[in-house]
């Protein structure tokens, strides 16, 4: 009898079984597979790697770079990431998911999940936790229990038994540090100084609009508008989508104004405002540079080399504590939680939805959370919060 055989089905030592893609095929994202003990199952499987090849050849498949077992915890992935609810995730969610995904790939990436039991999940999060620390364990275990949920509305596992809520993450201290006021002016200083003007009209406008990096970094003159005689910024909120409003102070005004009269260029409406410092070959040589708006890393790197030459190397503040440094001056100053929230653009009770709909954006409350950063400024100025230690005894009175 003829052993008929799938295409690319090869087999090793005689018995075990593998369908191997070519070098072209390879190129196009497609790995071995490892497929059991020459039989018919291994046959049917083979041909399900074939068809999806085929599939793929002819467009009918799209080509994410990367291709599992049909059914595995990476099948499932690819197919959520084809999704409509995956592009609607805002984009630093979508970053979230993937670092997390980064660890679970190498050990469950090809694995059914409703094979993947209790034992197996703990040994990979206490690995985890040893080599990589408990805070990106945690976000690995996030992004796992997230995806589950996905895996099991996919029908790949039975909803509500994920085997990992057994497992209790170790929880890290969130960020406490803050900045002053004075702190930022000489950041802002030195930023300008050494010709970093997109750096430092980006430290400028965090401060004052209590925006985080991510949002600072990406304003366009669209999202410029006046209020008044005040500029200030209407965004929707790069990690959130929520409507958020930024208001500026004159002197950040004035910085940001100058800056933009420095550029060699006209901005496009909805092109970043904040550049890069670029590079300007000298007499000893060098390649040009242009300035680029800046991305994630070049902003932490500009960042890091100002706050080195403003507070040496000790210090280890960096950009995003900007931002809880004016929630702590609106709360000191007796800001109301709808003020702070309008200011922040975020809900931080609850129930997020009642908050939107109940305390939308407005300049009047963001208005009355800059008077009361004002105010906490000015306490936090008089009172230095030190603390000693008192004894007590018998000798005491």
């Amino acid at each position: 009898m003829v052993d008929h055989r799938p295409p690319h089905y090869v087999l090793r030592k005689g018995k075990y079984a593998y369908w191997m893609p070519t070098p072209a095929m390879k190129v196009m994202g497609f790995e071995p597979v490892a497929l059991g003990l020459h039989g018919p199952e291994s046959k049917a499987l083979a041909y399900q790697w074939e068809a999806r090849y085929q599939n793929a050849r002819k467009g009918n498949e799209p080509i994410t770079g990367q291709f599992y077992p049909p059914n595995s915890v990476g099948d499932g992935f690819a197919r959520f990431k084809r999704s409509n609810e995956w592009k609607r995730k805002p984009p630093r969610t979508q970053e979230d998911w993937e670092r997390g995904w980064k660890f679970i790939e190498p050990v469950f990436g090809r694995d059914n999940p409703s094979k993947i039991t209790f034992e197996l999940l703990d040994r990979w999060y206490a690995h985890l936790c040893a080599v990589k620390g408990d805070g990106e364990a945690g976000r690995a275990m996030k992004t796992w229990r997230a995806l589950y949920k996905v895996l099991a509305a996919l029908k790949l596992c039975v909803a509500g038994q994920d085997p990992s809520l057994s497992i209790r993450k170790k929880s890290i201290a969130g960020r406490t540090q803050t900045w002053r006021q004075f702190e930022v002016v000489r950041l802002v200083k030195d930023a300008w100084r050494n010709g970093y003007g997109g750096l430092a009209c980006i430290i400028a406008v965090a401060w004052d609009t209590g925006f985080s990096p991510v949002d600072a970094r990406t304003l366009t003159p669209a999202q410029a508008i006046t209020s008044g005689q005040d500029m200030a910024f209407a965004i929707d909120r790069t990690k959130t989508s929520e409507s958020a409003l930024g208001t500026t102070s004159p002197r950040t005004q004035r910085i940001v104004e100058a800056y933009i009269q420095s550029l060699p260029y006209d901005l496009h409406d909805d092109a970043p405002i904040f550049r890069t410092k670029g590079y300007a070959p000298t007499a000893k040589g060098g390649r040009p540079r242009n300035s680029v708006p800046y991305t994630k890393d070049s902003l932490v790197s500009d960042f890091a080399d100002a706050r080195l030459r403003v507070f040496g190397p000790d210090e280890t503040r960096r950009l995003m504590d900007i931002r809880r440094s004016g929630a702590v001056e609106a709360n000191a100053g007796g800001a109301s939680v709808e003020s702070i929230s309008a200011k922040m653009g975020n809900s931080i009770d609850e129930n997020k939805k009642l908050q939107a709909t109940y305390m939308p954006v407005n300049i009047a409350a963001v208005r009355a959370a800059d008077d009361a950063r004002r105010i906490g400024r000015k306490k936090l100025g008089e009172e230095r919060n030190e603390f000693k230690k008192l004894k007590l005894g018998k000798g005491e009175s």
